[in-house]
């Protein structure tokens, strides 16, 4: 199937998110309204959607500045507030630190209004391209 099928970002998954990116050199973010059909609670976010969301923004980052794959060995989310759905949400992400192959990343969700509803924090390990 190939990366095009990546439920977060790929193209061609018929079910998914279709999250495109933009990388400014020092961040990296993507924005995204949520339909119903990604309800958790009534007029929220399911939490799994926003993880995925997070996670896969912290992911991209690397891809964008690295061109290196990375998998996500350690990932821990707050979650603030409930994450409104069919509103405009921005994820941003960006590098905290690296040490050898494994890289803190940070990313966030927010309205736009301004509110942060969920952080997340992620350890990537670098893996070799095939």
């Amino acid at each position: 199937m190939g990366d095009d099928y990546c439920f977060a970002c790929g193209e061609k998954n018929p079910i998914g998110l279709h999250l495109s990116f933009n990388f400014d050199g020092e961040k990296i973010f993507t924005k995204k309204i949520l339909p119903k059909e990604f309800q958790g609670y009534e007029g929220a976010a399911h939490g799994g959607i926003i993880s995925t969301m997070l996670d896969e923004t912290m992911c991209k980052f690397i891809s964008a500045k690295y061109h290196e794959r990375a998998m996500t060995g350690r990932l821990e989310i707050r979650y603030k507030y409930p994450t409104p759905l069919e509103q405009e949400l921005k994820i941003t992400a960006w590098q905290e630190n690296q040490r050898r192959n494994i890289i803190t990343m940070r990313s966030t969700v927010e309205t736009p209004d301004g509110i942060i509803t969920a952080e997340a924090t992620a350890k990537f390990a670098v893996v070799a391209l095939a």
